[in-house]
């Protein structure tokens, strides 16, 4: 595996690969969710490069980007345990110029919901994941529906600025108790990370609503938040279509039901596609 830290070294190394390119960027604290991404990647592409680094253009003042959980010596190894060919492991300086241009989310879609919350968050996003793609030379690229509102609009951005590489939806990986794996659930203490189940136990509720014919949203949103009772605060509940349009009855096959909600340090997302 080759560990390249500069935009140099980088465009070095795909010199080698020849084939397709499977790409998975990540912030890092590699865990068995980013490892599933990884994975796929490796069976469905000649060759794999996973990037790491923790974009400070998507953290609002006042979030944890100091924080941030970082183990760069972790996931080296993680990495070349899989099978990665490059590892692109950059810094800011290599990422950033102190006077660029700048993407911007979609009007609608870019401020709702986590866009709402987080104003400002999806630029910094889209813009460190056009970089990356394009340095990565990509055939196909992986993340996972946990973002799902993110991953929304990277296939909206591919598709609008034309980007010649193939966005694939990974399912979300749980634990053994069903919540949804985050790098930042190394900030829940252990009463904190019961608590935190009763995300994936809302969303089990209003699975189970939809398979008996509730297909009324209000009523299951309100069956969803007495179970949210056990977090801190609830930021949203909301049930969208796969084009993040509020929907007033579930529509099988074309439903994304999301929860934001704060359980003690951490704020935890987590949604169901139906």
């Amino acid at each position: 595996m080759i560990v390249a830290r500069t935009i140099r070294e980088l465009q070095e190394a795909k010199k080698e690969l020849r084939g397709s390119i499977g790409f998975v960027p990540t912030m890092g604290a590699l865990h068995q969710g980013h490892l599933s991404l990884i994975q796929q990647a490796r069976k469905e592409n000649d060759h794999l490069i996973v990037s790491v680094f923790v974009n400070p253009t998507q953290f609002l003042e006042g979030e944890d980007f100091d924080a941030y959980p970082r183990k760069e010596e972790a996931d080296s190894r993680i990495c070349e345990l899989a099978g990665v060919d490059i590892l692109f492991m950059p810094t800011i300086d290599q990422m950033y110029e102190k006077d660029e241009l700048c993407i911007g989310a979609p009007a609608i879609r870019g401020y709702i919901l986590e866009g709402e919350k987080r104003p400002g968050h999806f630029d910094g996003m889209l813009q460190i994941v056009m970089k990356l793609l394009n340095l990565s030379s990509a055939t196909r690229a992986y993340f996972g529906k946990k973002d799902a509102q993110q991953l929304a609009l990277i296939i909206q951005m591919v598709k609008n600025y034309f980007m010649q590489v193939q966005i694939i939806p990974c399912e979300i990986i749980r634990d053994e108790k069903g919540l949804a794996l985050s790098s930042r659930n190394v900030y829940l203490t252990r009463e904190e990370k019961q608590r935190a189940l009763c995300l994936s136990r809302s969303l089990k509720r209003a699975s189970k609503m939809v398979m008996a014919g509730e297909l009324d949203v209000e009523t299951i949103k309100k069956e969803m938040l007495a179970v949210l009772s056990e977090t801190d605060r609830v930021e949203y509940v909301a049930i969208v279509d796969r084009e993040f349009k509020a929907l007033k009855r579930v529509e099988i096959g074309n439903t994304i039901i999301l929860v934001a909600a704060w359980v003690g340090k951490p704020r935890l997302i987590d949604n169901i596609w139906i």
